[in-house]
């Protein structure tokens, strides 16, 4: 879906990038000063590149080598920074409707409602941005892009000022524009658990270069030895059901088809979805005889990530389909003989889960 060869000089800076990526979801991940945001503006055509080519869906963007440039304004592209960039004299419905105006009449997909709803905005239609929060205008930029229906979207830290409640529902409005209405999303984040639920592809960059491109169960497989703290962002992000709270221990059960997995505290739902971190997965070949571990997920391992270093990144698919990460020594996968297709058992600590982060379906 994009494709992506452009060199750029600002200064002492120079950024000079290429990346082929056909994923729904493609996340520029790096260091503060590497070049995502200058990217993320030759995409949108907030800057036009020294030299090179663009290519989105099968249509040439720029190309400085047959002087092709596309305006901003005419590549159909929805745009979320980190300050929002709300029109100031306008209210926050007048934001989303001037956005819903613009957008092509077949692609009105995104109903207004809903996207109000969801991001808990239906309190500030009638405020400026002047009167909104930083999260506040955060959540309000985000609906304006998504109500664009854009032919791509752009996000440059779109959750940064939200809380971990309203940035997982933020998150489901961004998957429905990834997989209902087919919108690809170019995603400039921080967060790994962001990165790992979203994207398909990462595109690793640092000081204006690409340094890997790949899934990101294998960027941030923690096998590199000059990143040992990648392997505390990396997880997964399971759907479960049929929530069991039992009052005597004060523990829900929430039903997964690979296991039951216990969260500390009530869940107030049927269903929920609950981020697992690859550092709180443990490994077993057989099932335990006795362990104080209650939550034991059943899965095949579908890959390894290993280097020269001390760690090692396990896939494991679940029964029922859902994907595990356990982070793992490279010593264990070797004394337990973990390669793909062996079949393991995922257990889990309850004190691990981070119950405020159980998302309510």
């Amino acid at each position: 879906m994009i494709s992506l060869d452009v060199k750029i000089a600002r200064g002492d800076f120079s950024l000079e990038v290429a990346f082929d990526s056909a994923s729904k979801v493609t996340a520029l991940f790096g260091p503060s000063g590497s070049g995502k945001t200058t990217l993320i503006e030759l995409i949108s055509g907030l800057a036009r590149p020294d030299a090179g080519r663009i290519e989105v869906a099968g249509r040439v963007l720029a190309d400085a080598a047959r002087k092709t440039f596309v305006p901003a304004r005419k590549r159909g592209i929805g745009l979320v920074f980190q300050d929002a960039q709300l029109f100031p004299h306008f209210s926050v419905a007048q934001n989303l409707r001037f956005a819903q105006f613009f957008a092509p009449k077949e692609g009105r997909r995104l109903p207004f409602a809903r996207v109000v709803d969801t991001l808990g905005i239906g309190h500030l239609m009638a405020r400026r941005p002047a009167q909104l929060s930083g999260g506040e205008r955060q959540r309000v930029g985000v609906a304006r892009a998504l109500m664009a229906a854009p032919r791509l979207l752009l996000m440059d830290e779109p959750f940064a000022s939200i809380d971990v409640a309203r940035r997982t529902k933020a998150m489901e409005l961004v998957e429905r524009a990834r997989d209902e209405f087919n919108t690809p999303v170019v995603l400039v984040s921080h967060q790994i658990e962001e990165v790992m639920r979203l994207a398909g592809t990462v595109v690793m960059i640092e000081r204006g270069r690409v340094r890997e491109v790949g899934p990101p169960e294998e960027i941030f497989a923690s096998a590199r030895e000059d990143s040992p703290a990648d392997r505390f962002g990396v997880g997964a992000s399971l759907a479960c059901g049929a929530a069991r709270f039992d009052a005597h221990y004060r523990l829900t059960r929430l039903q997964h088809p690979s296991g039951e997995i216990y969260v500390a505290g009530p869940v107030p739902a049927e269903q929920a979805r609950v981020f697992i971190k690859a550092v709180d997965v443990s490994l077993a070949r057989q099932p335990p005889p006795e362990t104080s571990i209650r939550t034991i997920l059943r899965g095949k391992v579908s890959g390894v990530a290993a280097g020269k270093g001390p760690l090692a990144m396990v896939s494991i698919e679940l029964e029922g389909g859902d994907n595990l990460y356990a982070s793992l020594t490279r010593l264990a996968v070797d004394a337990l003989q973990i390669a793909a297709r062996a079949e393991v058992y995922c257990l889990v600590k309850a004190v691990a889960l981070d119950e405020r982060q159980v998302e309510t379906v």
